[in-house]
């Protein structure tokens, strides 16, 4: 299959790993005493929306904060992801977990009821220019339960791991009578070690296209090399996510500092845990990838970096450590 080709056509990958399908069904039995919290959307601020208006209910494994209750993915925010305390009774699946090789975001377990059909919809952050993807491991699944992804309907088998391209339309339907399916839905940075886990085909396009591959996560994560607190300007657009130029805009105060034990950055009204890319100082966003970074250089300033698939640019802003 040709670059062109794939990046037209190809809306879902298995990955090489398969996992146990028989012992992940079975350690269900340890989280399913309860009702699970149907899915919802958070504000910022972890303010909840309005539920799901169909059977469709949610176990976070991780979560912003740690958070056991918060069913949606989450993002950038001033808490970083961390393990809920499901995930402790799940030990096969976390085994899993922390054999990827990759940053993991949120980590959920999706149940979708007997009859329950979702609203088309795209979640446009799941991008391969932006190194973000997500992936499924099912659980429990029915002949009837399926995913239909830009127009393709997939059933994917217990036990296997799957990449889908979610920022293109897809719903979920379940016509089964009795079965509820169940998915482990993982959000990860795309690195280079986790595209060795795609198949042969996509391995040119994963390495050529507009791919951005992040590192993996430092064992230790370096401090801020500078002191803090520490203040810059940063271009408004640096922290909105949705910004189609987020190095571009009239500059706006912003300060980095400690929260505890995180390293945090905020601008505009709003707190935002960074996260280091690798051991050179330089930090992403926590909750997003190295699609933006920000790194104290040697001229007293700061480098804003910003990224899509291979392409690079990046700013000098002034910035310095707080004068007492």
């Amino acid at each position: 299959m040709t670059t062109t080709s794939l990046t037209a056509a190809a809306e879902a990958a298995q990955l090489s790993p398969a996992f146990d399908a028989g012992r992940l069904a079975a350690e269900l039995a340890a989280v399913t005493a309860h009702t699970w919290n149907v899915q919802r959307t958070h504000t910022y601020g972890g303010q909840a929306g309005q539920p799901a208006a169909i059977d469709w209910r949610v176990l976070p494994l991780r979560s912003l904060g740690g958070d056991p209750e918060r069913t949606d993915p989450g993002g950038p925010g001033p808490e970083p992801f961390k393990a809920t305390r499901w995930l402790d009774q799940l030990p096969y699946l976390a085994q899993i977990l922390y054999s990827f090789p990759a940053p993991l975001n949120a980590v959920r377990l999706m149940a979708l009821g007997p009859g329950a059909v979702s609203k088309a919809h795209s979640d446009p952050k799941y991008r391969l220019d932006r190194g973000i993807v997500r992936l499924h491991i099912p659980m429990v699944t029915d002949p009837g339960a399926v995913l239909v992804l830009d127009g393709v309907e997939h059933c994917w088998q217990s036990g296997t791991c799957w990449y889908g391209d979610f920022s293109r339309e897809h719903l979920v339907r379940n016509t089964s009578a009795t079965v509820t399916r169940v998915h482990v839905v993982i959000d990860a940075l795309l690195t280079a070690d986790l595209a060795a886990w795609f198949p042969t085909s996509w391995q040119d396009f994963l390495t050529r296209g507009e791919v951005l591959l992040n590192h993996t996560a430092p064992a230790e994560a370096p401090a801020w090399p500078a002191g803090l607190p520490y203040e810059a300007l940063l271009p408004s657009g640096f922290a909105d996510f949705n910004a189609p130029a987020p190095l571009d805009g009239s500059l706006i105060p912003a300060r980095i500092d400690h929260d505890g034990d995180v390293l945090t950055l905020t601008v505009a009204g709003r707190t935002f845990a960074l996260a280091p890319v690798d051991d050179t100082a330089e930090f992403r966003f926590s909750g997003w990838s190295e699609q933006r970074t920000l790194q104290p250089d040697n001229d007293g300033g700061l480098t804003l970096r910003v990224r899509r698939g291979r392409g690079l640019a990046a700013r000098h802003v002034t910035a310095a450590p707080r004068t007492p």
